[in-house]
């Protein structure tokens, strides 16, 4: 099952992506209940590529939410297939495609 949800939208040559990922985003500050800090744990690097393209590349860190959402844009045509990726500071990933409407 994958942890990422998206959509993406062309209207007038301009794709705007929606995208929800699941993720816990532990900053490394926080403790369980035994008291003992949880180690970090957070995605750092997210990629959007149609075909060989790159479209978008976000670097983040500890101060991403829980379970991000977010949106961008690109010029982009119907019909044309979107991956999104995320990897980890834990070397966790994940990615999905989907057809761009």
């Amino acid at each position: 099952m994958s942890t990422i949800r998206v959509r993406a939208q062309e209207s007038d040559g301009i794709v705007t992506v929606r995208a929800l990922m699941t993720h816990p985003m532990e900053t490394g500050t926080s403790k369980d209940a035994a008291g003992d800090l949880i180690p970090p744990h957070h995605i750092d690097v997210v990629t959007a590529d149609v075909g060989d393209t790159n479209v978008m590349t976000a670097y983040w860190g500890v101060t991403i939410s829980r379970n991000p959402f977010f949106q961008f844009q690109f010029e982009g045509n119907k019909g044309d297939t979107l991956k999104l990726a995320w990897t980890d500071n834990q070397g966790g990933s994940d990615s999905v495609e989907a057809t761009i409407g």
